[in-house]
């Protein structure tokens, strides 16, 4: 059996994929070949991809989406739930409203997406999708409680679509760890501090966006044909257990 990474014309919808972690993955499917389309709230230009101003928290500006990129390409073969984030706060700090638009943003939207998607894919017979999550759902999440919460769940999700959707539609989730994109300094404080936490991955250091939609892209690919409901781990090998650093403190 021949299998590839090449996804020549294939049609990707990149939900915010005109920066940080969005654009590594947008860039990797160009490169593979797709033809991409990326959305955002606010206008931006990616080389080689088309944009439409979508807030994937709103149901019918994403049914809007996705009939669109139906309607200029007449398929839909890919889409990648990226679209998410949150700042820090504690989360006794943190109101109600706030805690809402976290999960709304990093759960529910994937789901609206994910569902306007699946109707497609269904009626022509094939497609997958790839819900980007995080770490932060399996861990501890000190700061981002609500979004540590809201990306455990959708790794739930990602695993009881993949039931519901066969066989027709493959969903899979990326668990990502610390990224270096453009907004690191806003995490990890200066370039020293940045370096300081790289040196707490076992690979010594950050992964970069394009490193990201690497995974993305395999996931999508046909490489992958036999690979749904699954959570590919992209974190560098994690964390050093805090115990094995205070025991060598300890015995210095």
């Amino acid at each position: 059996m021949h299998v590839e990474l090449d996804l020549d014309g294939a049609v990707v919808l990149v939900t915010g994929g005109v920066r940080g972690v969005g654009l590594g993955i947008t860039r990797a499917f160009l490169s593979a070949g797709a033809v991409v389309v990326t959305c955002a709230r606010r206008p931006a230009e990616v080389e080689g991809a088309s944009f439409l101003p979508c807030d994937v928290r709103d149901a019918d500006q994403v049914s809007g989406l996705v009939a669109a990129v139906v309607a200029e390409h007449g398929r839909l073969d890919v889409v990648v739930n990226n679209a998410g984030g949150a700042p820090f706060a504690l989360a006794d700090k943190a109101s109600p409203r706030f805690h809402s638009k976290i999960v709304e943003l990093n759960l529910l939207a994937p789901l609206l997406v994910s569902q306007a998607a699946n109707a497609v894919m269904q009626e022509q017979g094939s497609g997958t999708i790839v819900n980007v999550s995080s770490v932060s759902g399996r861990r501890p999440s000190p700061g981002t409680a609500a979004y540590g919460a809201a990306k455990a769940g959708l790794d739930s999700l990602t695993s009881s679509l993949a039931v519901e959707w066969a066989p027709k539609v493959r969903v899979n989730a990326l668990a990502v760890g610390m990224v270096r994109t453009e907004q690191s300094h806003l995490h990890y404080g200066s370039e020293a501090g940045i370096e300081a936490v790289a040196r707490t991955v076992p690979l010594g250091r950050l992964a970069s966006p394009d490193e990201v939609g690497a995974c993305a892209v395999f996931l999508a690919s046909p490489l992958a044909s036999y690979v749904s409901g699954a959570t590919l781990v992209v974190h560098g090998g994690g964390e050093a257990p805090a115990f094995l650093t205070a025991a060598d403190e300890g015995t210095s």
